[in-house]
């Protein structure tokens, strides 16, 4: 992280206290998780999960076995407590490690965890957050469909009410992590009304239900996890799978959505610093024309400036996270974050290819993985084009 700086100024007569240090327990929490990662997360498992297409499983488990998949959750419910700096620092460690095996923890407390922890019933409550702490249950997201990308709002899979249950019907596009899901976050359209941003409605669905199919997309990267179509044909789930309100699920989605990008990002600049760290260890020891090719200005600069970008996500972040634990108002970091982290992974992994040469495009190279999975960054959880076009709006340059 920034390190143990601290500053002190005195302005207009009050004192400003910048910290970027992080306490004496959440350096130790930092510690044992790398610890932990460094047994059951090696290099080699990564590769094998990664180039046969298999969920990290033991990894999962052994962070279930740990008390991590508990983190954000209260204590109440049986979780390991903390908040999104906490869940910040979790995710940067796990996204060093392995990116897919953070998107699978970061589904689970975000889609899980933080969306039941604000909007659950208290029955919702104390169902699903121990089973997430202990790591039973896993969480996929099915918001995205064929005509609904972007613009969320287009939505078209439908929920109507049927007696004492709801009646899902629809098609769902890139839904991540069904190959592991127990539980799905579906976004339904359950009254129609001129403003597309009413009517609609959160669900927590069994993935096990009568009526869902599931058909796996082959994509460039991501490929532990995968992405799905998901369709789901007349899905009967009862009254208490809404999560939230009845046709108001809008705000709560993006509150929902807010929160799935500090998490994404956090995740991605432990990728970044992964990918980083291998360009400039190769750069280090790499040698032609009788020197380490690092001491070349051409190389020297481009890894001087991926560094710059990495620490700028950093701190980011690390704002995010703090915005969040405090209550401030975060729309604008929260994109400007997502939109800085992601293209900042892009140009690490794209860099660290030029940088390994040959090595770095041979599919046994961790940076190829980072170079196939650093693309959906700028395309999941939000474009780098919507991103801009939030930042846009805060500005005042388009309506809200």
């Amino acid at each position: 992280m920034a390190g143990d700086l601290s500053e002190r100024s005195t302005i207009l007569g009050e004192r400003m206290v910048l910290d970027f240090s992080y306490s004496k327990d959440q350096d130790l929490a930092r510690e044992a998780i790398r610890g932990l990662l460094s047994r059951v997360a090696t290099p080699e498992y990564v590769r094998e999960c990664d180039l046969g297409h298999r969920p990290p499983r033991e990894a999962f488990e052994a962070l279930a076995a740990a008390g991590w998949l508990g983190v954000g959750i209260s204590e109440e419910y049986g979780g390991a407590g903390g908040g999104p700096v906490e869940l910040a620092l979790l995710l940067e460690e796990l996204g060093r490690v392995h990116l897919d095996l953070a998107l699978w923890v970061f589904r689970n407390l975000s889609h899980g965890g933080a969306a039941i922890g604000r909007y659950g019933t208290e029955a919702q409550r104390r169902q699903f957050l121990p089973a997430i702490a202990r790591g039973e249950l896993s969480f996929a997201f099915a918001l995205t469909e064929p005509e609904a990308g972007s613009d969320a709002t287009a939505i078209k899979t439908s929920a109507h009410l049927d007696g004492e249950t709801f009646v899902i019907t629809g098609q769902k596009w890139f839904t991540s992590g069904m190959s592991v899901a127990d539980i799905v976050f579906v976004v339904a359209r359950t009254e129609k009304n001129r403003d597309k941003r009413q009517g609609m409605t959160n669900f927590l669905v069994d993935a096990a239900s009568p009526g869902i199919s599931v058909t796996s997309i082959q994509t460039l990267g991501t490929w532990s996890l995968g992405t799905s179509a998901v369709h789901f044909d007349g899905v009967r789930v009862p009254r208490d799978a809404v999560l939230g309100s009845v046709d108001g699920g809008w705000s709560e989605l993006r509150d929902v959505l807010e929160f799935e990008r500090l998490c994404l990002s956090a995740a991605r600049l432990g990728a970044s610093q992964a990918a980083l760290d291998e360009a400039v260890a190769y750069a280090q020891t790499r040698r032609q024309f009788d020197r380490p090719i690092g001491s070349f200005q051409a190389l020297g600069h481009k890894l001087a400036d991926l560094t710059v970008a990495v620490e700028t996500s950093r701190l980011l972040v690390q704002r995010l996270a703090w915005l969040m634990a405090s209550g401030r108002p975060r729309t604008r970091e929260a994109a400007m974050t997502k939109l800085h982290v992601a293209e900042t992974y892009q140009r690490v992994a794209e860099g660290g290819v030029q940088v390994l040469g040959g090595y770095g495009y041979s599919m046994e190279s961790a940076m190829a993985r980072h170079y196939r999975d650093a693309k959906l960054a700028t395309i999941g959880g939000g474009t780098s084009e919507i991103q801009r076009d939030v930042i846009a709006r805060t500005l005042g340059l388009r309506p809200l």
